[in-house]
């Protein structure tokens, strides 16, 4: 079955889609998520192509800063090219009713209610269509979480927070480096969840002259601080020295984060995210499936987790990691991850690139444990967490998808299931 879409043209008179640039963070969740290519981006904005957007409003709900839910009513003819909505720092106004009433278009139809959201995709039938892993992501939190907070600091607004911790979280000496950042945000309130991101806006101007634009980083801490009650939390950073084709770049942000000093200030915009939150329910089990930096959140739920436990309102539930890397030392949180107990969390490492053995991915690992990840997805109290590159979700999902059939289960209704009640959270990038 396809997804329900929304009519977006109707006699010659367009609702087009637009990403308004003042309150989008780039965080490339809107790309990422849809399903038929319409949204692309250069290094200035994110747009929307009128002519390849088919109303299915898969985007809206995953996007963090609601940059996204917007719409002018347009005579298909005017419609606001990709080359105009690149160069834009603000959206333009809606056309009046005379305007739209100079081309042709009823002073009623500048009124007409926005595209409502439609139903989520329904899965498709394993090998009959080509498999497209991001619909079975849930834009919804599992019925537990708790209440997040969001947007506080907008991009016009942002807060000050000071760096008070920053150490290299991977082994030193090798190319490769993640940094640890902790931030202090004083007397200013600033409440977060596991799961939940900031956006960091680097100091100076790009190439253009242009104020940088917020980049956002996911917190590594749990909802009570790095240090328990304190109002402060971390970041897990990667410096960036390459660009996706190797060429060396250095990235604006993750370097300017990497190299922050204790004592330095720095603008913070967020929290962001409402979707991507763990269960409160004390015998809920976690699947936490990631690369690299996508540790973070998984740290910070794992955290949270632990302080439970200590504190005695752990109930049981099963925590179970799947963490890949380059190579050991490339892995953030290496050491401190040998230190938790085993009965607490069953951690399971891939390496890709250890010399002299063969390439292994947290794929490769959930296949040979399937027979415990099968019984977890025969229990409506297990969530599943899948963060890191855009390259491993596709792979990580048909794996849950195997382990279902070989075990039994029907996979639509199981990962409908996932998608519906917020259990199958899918944060690549």
């Amino acid at each position: 079955m396809g997804m329900t879409t929304t009519t977006l043209i109707d006699n010659g008179i367009l609702k087009q889609h637009l990403i308004d640039p003042e309150i989008c963070i780039r965080c490339n969740t809107c790309e990422a998520t849809c399903p038929v290519g319409a949204i692309t981006h250069d290094d200035n904005n994110y747009v929307v192509r009128a002519d390849v957007c088919n109303g299915c409003m898969a985007c809206i709900s995953p996007c963090p800063t609601g940059s996204i839910d917007n719409w002018r009513t347009m005579p298909l003819a005017r419609a606001y090219t990709i080359e105009e909505q690149l160069t834009w720092e603000e959206l333009p106004p809606e056309l009046t009713s005379d305007e739209l009433a100079a081309e042709g278009v009823a002073p009623s139809t500048g009124d007409a209610a926005q595209p409502s959201e439609a139903a989520p995709a329904a899965p498709m039938e394993p090998g009959t269509q080509t498999f497209r892993s991001a619909q079975y992501g849930a834009t919804v939190p599992p019925w537990s979480a708790a209440h997040p907070y969001t947007n506080l600091f907008p991009p016009r607004k942002p807060t000050t927070a000071t760096v008070v911790g920053n150490f290299n979280c991977t082994e030193a000496g090798f190319e490769s480096e993640t940094h640890h950042v902790v931030l202090d945000f004083g007397n200013m309130p600033f409440p977060v969840l596991e799961g939940q991101s900031i956006g960091i806006i680097p100091p100076g101007t790009d190439a253009l002259g242009k104020a940088h634009h917020a980049r956002q980083y996911s917190i590594a801490s749990p909802r009570n601080g790095e240090r328990p009650g304190y109002n402060n939390l971390a970041l897990t950073v990667k410096r960036v020295t390459t660009d996706h084709d190797g060429n060396a770049v250095r990235g604006i942000a993750s370097n300017f984060v990497c190299d922050l000093k204790v004592g330095d200030k720095v603008q913070v915009v967020g929290p962001f995210g409402s979707s991507f939150l763990m269960p409160n329910h004390p015998r809920s089990h976690i699947v936490m499936i990631c690369t690299g930096t996508g540790s973070a959140p998984m740290r910070a739920m794992t955290e949270w987790r632990r302080r439970l436990r200590s504190s005695g309102k752990f109930e049981g539930g099963k925590l179970m990691l799947f963490f890949g890397a380059r190579t050991q030392q490339e892995l953030p949180y290496f050491g401190p991850l040998q230190n938790l107990p085993k009965d607490f969390i069953d951690i399971n490492l891939a390496f890709s690139r250890t010399a002299g053995q063969p390439k292994r991915y947290v794929q490769d690992l959930m296949r040979e444990r399937a027979a415990d990840l099968a019984a977890l997805l025969r229990d409506g109290n297990s969530h599943f967490y899948v963060c890191g590159l855009k390259s491993m979700e596709e792979g990580v999902v048909m794996a849950l998808r195997d382990i279902a059939s070989e075990a039994g289960l029907e996979w639509d209704a199981v990962g409908a299931a996932l998608q519906r009640e917020g259990r199958l959270h899918l944060e690549t990038y």
